[in-house]
């Protein structure tokens, strides 16, 4: 395991965050997904205007893992109203959690996650919940293994393509 700095995100580094971003999405997406598809949503989710108004939002925060001074993975965390679904007050939504295909092996993704379980415990909040791609078994398997539980689906658009999401929680 190698251990990762964890670093807020800061609105000056939007185009930093913006870049990595569309990255590690098209890494891990691009070969599954209609290229349209791909090219429809990053056209609106990828843009610097989108990623300062998240940025500028109180209610999301964004961290760097960072290993030799290098992003290896990123993470946003909603709280209250930032979240997409549920909106709980007792609640932290891990809307992305991203590591560079680069670096597998090296638990990057456990310490980002235990960092936002660690950051739900600071706030005396009751779980932590998240969405993940009904088809990337990978990361389904990584979260259950981590405690967290299926609570439910919602839909997501992929440019043209309706995907499902399943939801997950693991209580604190």
């Amino acid at each position: 395991m190698s251990n990762i700095q964890i670093k807020k995100a800061e609105l000056s580094q939007a185009g930093i965050l913006l870049d990595y971003s569309k990255k590690t999405f098209y890494e891990f997406f691009a070969h599954l997904n209609e290229p349209a598809n791909m090219e429809a949503y990053s056209s609106v989710a990828f843009t610097m205007q989108n990623m300062q108004s998240q940025l500028s939002n109180p209610d999301s925060e964004f961290y760097f893992a960072m290993l030799n001074d290098v992003i290896v993975g990123y993470i946003k965390l909603n709280f209250n109203d930032a979240q997409t679904e549920y909106k709980d007050k007792n609640a932290l939504e891990v809307e992305r959690i991203y590591v560079s295909g680069e670096h597998p092996g090296k638990q990057i993704g456990k310490q980002l996650l235990d960092f936002a379980i660690n950051t739900a415990l600071s706030k005396q909040f009751a779980y932590v919940w998240l969405g993940v791609w009904e088809h990337n078994e990978k990361a389904l398997g990584f979260y259950k293994h981590q405690g967290f539980e299926l609570c439910g689906s919602h839909d997501f658009m992929l440019g043209d393509d309706k995907q499902t999401d399943l939801l997950m929680k693991k209580d604190l």
